[in-house]
C-alpha cells in the first residue's frame, strides 16, 4: 500500500503542471503533509490495485473537483502512467454491483476477466477499460479531467 502512494504521489507531482493541479506553484505537494489512512482491511498484497484509486483521490484534492459518486475503481499503476492488470476483479466488479455502483474503471488487460461475471451484472454496468492513468482519470470525473497540454503516449511490452 505505501509503494502505490509514493507512486501516485511521484505521478502526480510530475505531471502536475499537465493537469493544471500547481496553482502558480512548481510542487503543488511542496511543504504539504499528506496522511493517508486505508483501514485494517488493507493486507499488504492489496496495494497494488489501489494505485489508480490513490491518483484519482489525490487529484481530486489537488484539483478540488470531485470525482464520480457512482464509481468503482482498480489498477497498479507505474510511474509512466500505466494502468496494469490486478487480481480479483469478479469480486471487485460484484462488490460494486451490489453496491449500485454504474461505472467501473479497470485495466485494459483485465477486459478478458470480465467473462466470469454474469451476464445480467455485466448488462448494469458501464466498463471503463484504463490503459492509461489519463485515461482512468478522464472516465472518473464529470466532464473529463483533460490534460492542458497533449502529451506523448508511452508504449510498454508490460
Amino acid at each position: 500500500m505505501k509503494e502505490s502512494a509514493h507512486l501516485a504521489i511521484s505521478w502526480l507531482r510530475s505531471n502536475a503542471k499537465t493537469y493544471l493541479l500547481t496553482n502558480g506553484i512548481a510542487d503543488p505537494l511542496e511543504g504539504t503533509d499528506i496522511h493517508l489512512h486505508f483501514p485494517a482491511g488493507a493486507v499488504t498484497k492489496d496495494g497494488p490495485s489501489a494505485g489508480v484509486t490513490i491518483v484519482i483521490c489525490l487529484a481530486s484534492l489537488l484539483s478540488g473537483r470531485l470525482v464520480r459518486s457512482d464509481v468503482a475503481i482498480t489498477g497498479e499503476i507505474t510511474l509512466r502512467g500505466l494502468v496494469l492488470p490486478v487480481g480479483g476483479i469478479k469480486d471487485k466488479v460484484l462488490a460494486a454491483h451490489r453496491a449500485n455502483l454504474k461505472r467501473v474503471i479497470i485495466p485494459k488487460r483485465n477486459e478478458k476477466d470480465l467473462e466470469e461475471i454474469p451476464p445480467h451484472v455485466r448488462a448494469d454496468l458501464d466498463f471503463v477499460f484504463a490503459s492509461t492513468l489519463d485515461e482512468a482519470l478522464n472516465a472518473a470525473f464529470d466532464g473529463g479531467f483533460p490534460a492542458a497540454v497533449s502529451h506523448l503516449q508511452v508504449v510498454s511490452k508490460l
